[in-house]
Protein backbone atom coordinates (compact mmCIF):
# COMPACT_ATOMS: atom_id res chain seq x y z
CA UNK A 1 0.00 0.00 0.00
CA UNK A 2 1.43 3.35 -1.03
CA UNK A 3 1.77 6.32 1.26
CA UNK A 4 -0.99 8.13 -0.63
CA UNK A 5 -3.34 5.15 -0.22
CA UNK A 6 -2.59 4.90 3.51
CA UNK A 7 -3.31 8.62 3.91
CA UNK A 8 -6.59 8.20 2.07
CA UNK A 9 -7.66 5.31 4.31
CA UNK A 10 -6.67 7.32 7.38
CA UNK A 11 -8.66 10.31 6.19
CA UNK A 12 -11.75 8.16 5.60
CA UNK A 13 -11.38 6.61 9.07
CA UNK A 14 -11.09 10.04 10.70
CA UNK A 15 -14.18 11.24 8.84
CA UNK A 16 -16.14 8.14 9.90
CA UNK A 17 -15.12 8.49 13.54
CA UNK A 18 -16.07 12.14 13.44
CA UNK A 19 -19.48 11.29 12.00
CA UNK A 20 -20.03 8.68 14.73
CA UNK A 21 -19.04 11.20 17.43
CA UNK A 22 -21.37 13.85 16.02
CA UNK A 23 -24.19 11.31 15.78
CA UNK A 24 -23.63 10.25 19.42
CA UNK A 25 -23.69 13.86 20.58
CA UNK A 26 -26.88 14.55 18.64
CA UNK A 27 -28.54 11.43 20.05
CA UNK A 28 -27.51 12.36 23.60
CA UNK A 29 -28.85 15.86 23.10
CA UNK A 30 -32.09 14.44 21.71
CA UNK A 31 -32.47 12.12 24.71
CA UNK A 32 -31.85 15.01 27.09
CA UNK A 33 -34.36 17.13 25.21
CA UNK A 34 -36.98 14.36 25.41
CA UNK A 35 -36.29 13.95 29.12
CA UNK A 36 -36.59 17.68 29.68
CA UNK A 37 -39.85 17.77 27.73
CA UNK A 38 -41.16 14.83 29.75
CA UNK A 39 -40.29 16.57 33.01
CA UNK A 40 -41.48 19.98 31.88
CA UNK A 41 -44.06 21.28 34.27
CA UNK A 42 -43.04 18.72 36.90
CA UNK A 43 -42.47 19.74 40.52
CA UNK A 44 -39.17 21.10 41.81
CA UNK A 45 -37.58 18.52 44.11
CA UNK A 46 -34.41 18.95 46.17
CA UNK A 47 -32.76 16.94 48.95
CA UNK A 48 -33.21 18.03 52.55
CA UNK A 49 -34.49 17.19 56.02
CA UNK A 50 -37.97 15.68 56.27
CA UNK A 51 -39.54 15.08 59.69
CA UNK A 52 -42.87 13.73 60.90
CA UNK A 53 -43.12 16.22 63.77
CA UNK A 54 -42.00 19.80 64.30
CA UNK A 55 -38.45 20.23 65.60
CA UNK A 56 -38.20 20.58 69.36
CA UNK A 57 -41.96 20.37 69.71
CA UNK A 58 -42.37 23.91 68.43
CA UNK A 59 -45.50 24.93 66.58
CA UNK A 60 -45.26 24.91 62.82
CA UNK A 61 -47.68 25.04 59.95
CA UNK A 62 -48.88 21.64 58.73
CA UNK A 63 -46.96 19.89 55.99
CA UNK A 64 -47.75 16.99 53.71
CA UNK A 65 -45.37 14.04 53.56
CA UNK A 66 -45.97 11.70 50.62
CA UNK A 67 -44.37 9.45 48.04
CA UNK A 68 -42.89 11.57 45.26
CA UNK A 69 -43.45 9.93 41.84
CA UNK A 70 -41.87 12.64 39.65
CA UNK A 71 -39.15 11.32 37.32
CA UNK A 72 -35.63 12.02 38.48
CA UNK A 73 -33.16 11.07 41.21
CA UNK A 74 -35.78 11.50 43.97
CA UNK A 75 -38.48 9.29 42.47
CA UNK A 76 -40.29 7.14 45.09
CA UNK A 77 -38.68 9.04 47.97
CA UNK A 78 -40.76 10.43 50.81
CA UNK A 79 -41.02 14.15 50.20
CA UNK A 80 -42.44 17.08 52.13
CA UNK A 81 -44.27 20.21 51.04
CA UNK A 82 -46.16 22.95 52.86
CA UNK A 83 -49.83 22.00 53.14
CA UNK A 84 -50.74 25.61 52.35
CA UNK A 85 -48.69 25.47 49.11
CA UNK A 86 -48.91 21.87 47.84
CA UNK A 87 -47.68 22.80 44.36
CA UNK A 88 -44.56 24.47 45.79
CA UNK A 89 -40.99 23.13 46.03
CA UNK A 90 -40.59 19.66 47.51
CA UNK A 91 -37.99 18.46 49.97
CA UNK A 92 -36.96 14.84 49.36
CA UNK A 93 -35.80 12.67 52.24
CA UNK A 94 -33.81 9.90 50.55
CA UNK A 95 -36.16 7.31 52.14
CA UNK A 96 -38.02 5.27 49.51
CA UNK A 97 -41.47 3.77 50.10
CA UNK A 98 -44.16 2.23 47.92
CA UNK A 99 -46.89 2.92 50.48
CA UNK A 100 -46.73 5.31 53.43
CA UNK A 101 -48.69 6.82 56.28
CA UNK A 102 -47.82 8.64 59.49
CA UNK A 103 -49.36 9.94 62.71
CA UNK A 104 -47.96 11.43 65.93
CA UNK A 105 -44.35 11.01 64.83
CA UNK A 106 -44.62 7.36 63.74
CA UNK A 107 -44.31 6.44 60.09
CA UNK A 108 -45.21 3.23 58.29
CA UNK A 109 -43.21 2.61 55.11
CA UNK A 110 -43.89 -0.40 52.88
CA UNK A 111 -40.85 -0.78 50.65
CA UNK A 112 -39.23 -3.02 48.08
CA UNK A 113 -35.94 -4.69 49.04
CA UNK A 114 -33.25 -6.31 46.93
CA UNK A 115 -30.66 -8.69 48.29
CA UNK A 116 -28.57 -11.80 47.66
CA UNK A 117 -31.45 -14.01 48.80
CA UNK A 118 -33.80 -12.42 46.27
CA UNK A 119 -36.20 -9.52 45.97
CA UNK A 120 -39.10 -8.87 48.31
CA UNK A 121 -40.92 -6.33 50.46
CA UNK A 122 -40.73 -5.05 54.02
CA UNK A 123 -42.89 -3.09 56.42
CA UNK A 124 -40.66 -0.53 58.14
CA UNK A 125 -41.62 1.45 61.24
CA UNK A 126 -40.02 4.91 61.12
CA UNK A 127 -39.44 7.42 63.89
CA UNK A 128 -40.10 11.15 63.56
CA UNK A 129 -36.76 11.68 61.78
CA UNK A 130 -37.53 8.85 59.31
CA UNK A 131 -35.00 6.55 60.96
CA UNK A 132 -35.83 2.85 60.93
CA UNK A 133 -37.01 1.48 64.28
CA UNK A 134 -37.77 -2.05 63.12
CA UNK A 135 -38.80 -3.91 60.01
CA UNK A 136 -40.83 -6.98 59.10
CA UNK A 137 -40.89 -9.17 55.97
CA UNK A 138 -44.05 -8.97 53.88
CA UNK A 139 -45.75 -11.93 52.24
CA UNK A 140 -46.82 -10.03 49.13
CA UNK A 141 -47.14 -6.76 47.25
CA UNK A 142 -47.81 -3.71 49.48
CA UNK A 143 -51.17 -2.02 49.02
CA UNK A 144 -52.45 -0.25 52.20
CA UNK A 145 -51.05 1.04 55.50
CA UNK A 146 -52.29 3.15 58.41
CA UNK A 147 -51.09 4.39 61.82
CA UNK A 148 -53.32 5.01 64.86
CA UNK A 149 -53.80 8.65 65.95
CA UNK A 150 -51.40 8.17 68.90
CA UNK A 151 -48.71 6.63 66.69
CA UNK A 152 -48.69 3.40 68.70
CA UNK A 153 -50.48 0.99 66.35
CA UNK A 154 -49.54 0.28 62.73
CA UNK A 155 -51.47 -1.78 60.17
CA UNK A 156 -50.60 -2.89 56.66
CA UNK A 157 -52.15 -4.95 53.87
CA UNK A 158 -50.45 -6.86 51.04
CA UNK A 159 -51.70 -8.80 48.03
CA UNK A 160 -50.72 -12.43 48.53
CA UNK A 161 -52.17 -13.27 45.12
CA UNK A 162 -53.68 -10.95 42.54
CA UNK A 163 -52.90 -7.25 42.32
CA UNK A 164 -56.30 -5.56 42.04
CA UNK A 165 -59.41 -5.17 44.17
CA UNK A 166 -61.55 -4.76 41.04
CA UNK A 167 -61.94 -8.50 40.43
CA UNK A 168 -62.95 -11.31 42.73
CA UNK A 169 -59.83 -13.48 42.43
CA UNK A 170 -57.40 -11.98 44.90
CA UNK A 171 -56.09 -12.77 48.35
CA UNK A 172 -54.82 -10.29 50.92
CA UNK A 173 -53.10 -10.43 54.28
CA UNK A 174 -53.58 -7.66 56.84
CA UNK A 175 -51.37 -7.31 59.92
CA UNK A 176 -51.54 -5.10 63.02
CA UNK A 177 -48.46 -4.17 65.06
CA UNK A 178 -48.31 -2.71 68.56
CA UNK A 179 -45.09 -0.68 68.39
CA UNK A 180 -44.97 -0.30 72.18
CA UNK A 181 -45.21 -3.97 73.15
CA UNK A 182 -43.86 -5.38 69.89
CA UNK A 183 -46.86 -7.70 69.50
CA UNK A 184 -47.62 -8.48 65.87
CA UNK A 185 -50.93 -9.96 64.76
CA UNK A 186 -49.63 -11.23 61.43
CA UNK A 187 -53.09 -11.77 59.93
CA UNK A 188 -56.57 -10.60 60.87
CA UNK A 189 -57.83 -13.95 59.66
CA UNK A 190 -56.96 -15.25 63.14
CA UNK A 191 -59.54 -12.90 64.68
CA UNK A 192 -63.04 -14.18 65.42
CA UNK A 193 -65.58 -12.82 62.94
CA UNK A 194 -69.01 -11.95 64.40
CA UNK A 195 -72.14 -11.54 62.29
CA UNK A 196 -75.51 -10.85 63.92
CA UNK A 197 -74.12 -11.96 67.28
CA UNK A 198 -72.82 -15.30 66.01
CA UNK A 199 -69.40 -16.51 64.97
CA UNK A 200 -69.01 -16.44 61.20
CA UNK A 201 -66.71 -18.93 59.47
CA UNK A 202 -65.73 -19.17 55.82
CA UNK A 203 -62.45 -20.21 54.17
CA UNK A 204 -62.55 -17.27 51.72
CA UNK A 205 -62.43 -14.40 54.26
CA UNK A 206 -60.11 -11.51 53.26
CA UNK A 207 -59.33 -8.28 55.14
CA UNK A 208 -57.83 -5.00 53.97
CA UNK A 209 -57.90 -1.24 54.51
CA UNK A 210 -57.58 -0.81 58.30
CA UNK A 211 -58.37 2.64 59.73
CA UNK A 212 -57.86 3.19 63.47
CA UNK A 213 -60.24 5.01 65.80
CA UNK A 214 -57.84 4.54 68.75
CA UNK A 215 -55.15 2.11 69.87
CA UNK A 216 -57.67 -0.64 70.61
CA UNK A 217 -60.26 -0.29 67.87
CA UNK A 218 -60.42 -0.02 64.11
CA UNK A 219 -62.58 -0.38 61.02
CA UNK A 220 -61.61 -2.42 57.96
CA UNK A 221 -63.00 -4.16 54.88
CA UNK A 222 -63.91 -7.84 54.88
CA UNK A 223 -64.69 -9.83 51.73
CA UNK A 224 -66.47 -13.17 51.71
CA UNK A 225 -68.73 -15.10 49.30
CA UNK A 226 -68.73 -12.36 46.68
CA UNK A 227 -69.58 -9.46 49.01
CA UNK A 228 -67.61 -6.84 50.94
CA UNK A 229 -68.45 -5.58 54.42
CA UNK A 230 -67.45 -2.84 56.81
CA UNK A 231 -66.22 -4.42 60.04
CA UNK A 232 -65.37 -2.99 63.45
CA UNK A 233 -62.36 -4.54 65.16
CA UNK A 234 -61.35 -4.95 68.80
CA UNK A 235 -57.62 -5.60 69.20
CA UNK A 236 -57.76 -6.83 72.82
CA UNK A 237 -60.71 -9.16 72.19
CA UNK A 238 -59.30 -10.20 68.79
CA UNK A 239 -62.72 -9.90 67.18
CA UNK A 240 -64.19 -8.18 64.14
CA UNK A 241 -67.91 -7.50 63.83
CA UNK A 242 -69.63 -7.21 60.46
CA UNK A 243 -71.59 -3.94 60.22
CA UNK A 244 -72.58 -3.01 56.68
CA UNK A 245 -72.36 -4.37 53.14
CA UNK A 246 -70.57 -2.80 50.16
CA UNK A 247 -67.92 -0.78 52.00
CA UNK A 248 -64.25 -0.90 50.93
CA UNK A 249 -61.09 0.89 52.09
CA UNK A 250 -62.70 2.83 54.98
CA UNK A 251 -61.02 5.98 56.31
CA UNK A 252 -62.11 7.54 59.59
CA UNK A 253 -62.28 11.34 59.88
CA UNK A 254 -60.10 13.04 62.54
CA UNK A 255 -63.16 13.81 64.69
CA UNK A 256 -64.39 10.22 64.40
CA UNK A 257 -67.79 11.27 63.08
CA UNK A 258 -67.53 10.18 59.45
CA UNK A 259 -66.12 7.29 57.47
CA UNK A 260 -65.02 7.75 53.85
CA UNK A 261 -65.06 4.66 51.65
CA UNK A 262 -65.28 3.42 48.10
CA UNK A 263 -68.51 1.74 47.03
CA UNK A 264 -69.21 -0.55 44.10
CA UNK A 265 -71.97 1.04 42.02
CA UNK A 266 -74.07 -1.16 39.71
CA UNK A 267 -73.71 -0.36 36.02
CA UNK A 268 -70.09 0.82 36.18
CA UNK A 269 -67.34 -1.06 34.29
CA UNK A 270 -65.93 -4.13 36.04
CA UNK A 271 -62.41 -2.66 35.96
CA UNK A 272 -63.55 0.71 37.40
CA UNK A 273 -66.52 -0.05 39.64
CA UNK A 274 -66.17 2.41 42.53
CA UNK A 275 -67.44 5.80 43.65
CA UNK A 276 -66.37 7.68 46.77
CA UNK A 277 -68.92 7.94 49.59
CA UNK A 278 -68.98 9.17 53.19
CA UNK A 279 -70.89 7.39 55.96
CA UNK A 280 -72.20 9.46 58.89
CA UNK A 281 -71.53 7.14 61.84
CA UNK A 282 -74.20 8.79 64.00
CA UNK A 283 -77.11 8.45 61.57
CA UNK A 284 -75.56 5.63 59.46
CA UNK A 285 -76.61 7.54 56.36
CA UNK A 286 -74.24 7.61 53.40
CA UNK A 287 -73.73 10.33 50.83
CA UNK A 288 -71.96 10.25 47.47
CA UNK A 289 -69.12 12.70 46.88
CA UNK A 290 -68.68 14.95 43.85
CA UNK A 291 -65.89 12.82 42.35
CA UNK A 292 -67.42 10.88 39.44
CA UNK A 293 -64.32 8.91 38.46
CA UNK A 294 -63.56 5.47 39.86
CA UNK A 295 -61.15 5.78 42.80
CA UNK A 296 -59.12 2.72 43.78
CA UNK A 297 -57.52 4.21 46.87
CA UNK A 298 -57.97 4.50 50.62
CA UNK A 299 -58.80 8.19 50.89
CA UNK A 300 -56.99 10.39 53.43
CA UNK A 301 -58.69 13.09 55.49
CA UNK A 302 -56.66 16.31 55.28
CA UNK A 303 -59.04 17.75 57.88
CA UNK A 304 -62.64 17.05 58.95
CA UNK A 305 -63.97 18.58 55.72
CA UNK A 306 -61.59 17.52 52.93
CA UNK A 307 -60.59 14.17 51.44
CA UNK A 308 -57.50 13.45 49.36
CA UNK A 309 -57.06 10.46 47.05
CA UNK A 310 -54.86 9.30 44.17
CA UNK A 311 -55.83 8.97 40.51
CA UNK A 312 -53.62 7.97 37.56
CA UNK A 313 -51.52 10.85 36.18
CA UNK A 314 -48.65 11.60 33.80
CA UNK A 315 -46.12 10.71 36.54
CA UNK A 316 -47.92 7.53 37.72
CA UNK A 317 -50.34 9.27 40.12
CA UNK A 318 -51.74 12.67 41.07
CA UNK A 319 -53.45 13.65 44.31
CA UNK A 320 -56.94 15.10 44.13
CA UNK A 321 -59.21 16.57 46.81
CA UNK A 322 -62.98 16.83 47.18
CA UNK A 323 -65.27 18.20 49.95
CA UNK A 324 -66.51 15.51 52.32
CA UNK A 325 -70.06 16.85 52.49
CA UNK A 326 -70.87 15.98 48.88
CA UNK A 327 -70.68 19.55 47.60
CA UNK A 328 -68.21 21.27 45.27
CA UNK A 329 -66.09 19.73 42.54
CA UNK A 330 -62.86 17.72 42.63
CA UNK A 331 -59.59 19.58 42.08
CA UNK A 332 -56.03 18.45 41.62
CA UNK A 333 -53.95 19.00 44.76
CA UNK A 334 -50.55 17.77 43.54
CA UNK A 335 -49.06 16.13 40.49
CA UNK A 336 -46.70 13.14 40.77
CA UNK A 337 -47.66 12.21 44.32
CA UNK A 338 -49.51 9.58 46.33
CA UNK A 339 -49.88 8.17 49.87
CA UNK A 340 -50.05 11.51 51.73
CA UNK A 341 -50.04 12.16 55.47
CA UNK A 342 -50.56 15.46 57.29
CA UNK A 343 -47.78 16.19 59.80
CA UNK A 344 -46.68 19.08 61.99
Amino acid sequence: MTTRTRLGVLLVAVLLLGAVAVDSVLHAADRAARRDRQQAGGPQVTSGRVALTSKGGSKQRPRLVFRNTAWGPHRDELASVAAADPSGPRTASGVRCLRFFAAAGTGSCLRAVNGPAGDGYQAVVLDAALRERRHYPLAGVPTRTRVSPSGRMVAWTVFVSGESYAGTHFSTRTSILDTRSGRLDDTLEKYRVVNNGRTYRSPDVNFWGVTFSDDGHFHASLATRGHTYLVHGDVAARTVTMLRRNVECPSLSPDGANLAFKKRVPGLPAEAPWRLYVLDLRSMRERPLAEQRSVDDQAVWLDDRTLAYALPGDFEADLWVVPADGSGTPRRLMTAALAPAVVG
